[in-house]
Order: C-alpha cells, then structure tokens, then sequence
C-alpha cells in the first residue's frame, strides 16, 4: 500500500493525515539537517492543516532578555509538504532540497 492515496504524477501540496510522535520526530530531524540546526521548534500538528511550515529564527537578545531590534536580518525558512501521490515530500524551499518522509501519510490538498 502507498505512502499517500492518489493518482501518481507530478507533485502538488499535501497534509499529514498521520500526525503522530513518530512523524513529528521525523519532521523535526529533517529541519534539523535541512537547517544545521540543532533546537528547531515544531508544533505537535504541523504539516496537518497546511502544507507551509514556516521556521522563525530565534530573535536576537541582550544579556537581560531584551530583543535587539534592527538584528534580524534573515527571512523564515520555508518548507512545503508535498506528495506525488506514492511518497510524501518535505522540501525546503530555499535550497530546493527534498527530504522523504518515511513515517508520514499524506493527501493531496482539496
């Protein structure tokens, strides 16, 4: 049985229809690689309402907590889920680079 039911062919947006702590640790790992990052934060129902995951750099801050405004200078990075069908996808869309998601199922979005 597929990864993700629909018809095979090119690639369009998708949502995890299997959120669960296995897909969450998978999601995280590959935000992790994709930003060579080791603290990413990722909500518990990512990827399962939209297809867009948006990771926010922390803010810079001062020694008593303050934020430095003016020191953020760096967009979000952005991921899109996204399915052919078979397999679901994480790309980043900065880079380009695809990560497959082994523990995921997906559907296409309506």
């Amino acid at each position: 049985m597929s990864a993700c039911a629909s018809t095979p062919g090119h690639e369009s947006p998708a949502l995890l229809t299997n959120a669960s702590a296995a897909t969450h640790a998978e999601l995280v790992e590959h935000v992790r690689t994709a930003l060579r990052n080791d603290t990413v934060t990722i909500a518990g129902d990512a990827l399962s309402r939209d297809s867009t995951l948006v990771i926010e750099r922390r803010p810079a801050r001062d020694v008593a907590g303050r934020r430095l405004t003016g020191r953020d200078v760096e967009p979000p990075e952005q991921f899109q889920l996204v399915t052919d069908g078979r397999t679901c996808m994480l790309v980043h869309v900065r880079t380009g680079a695809r990560y497959t998601l082994t523990q995921a199922r997906c559907r296409r979005t309506p």
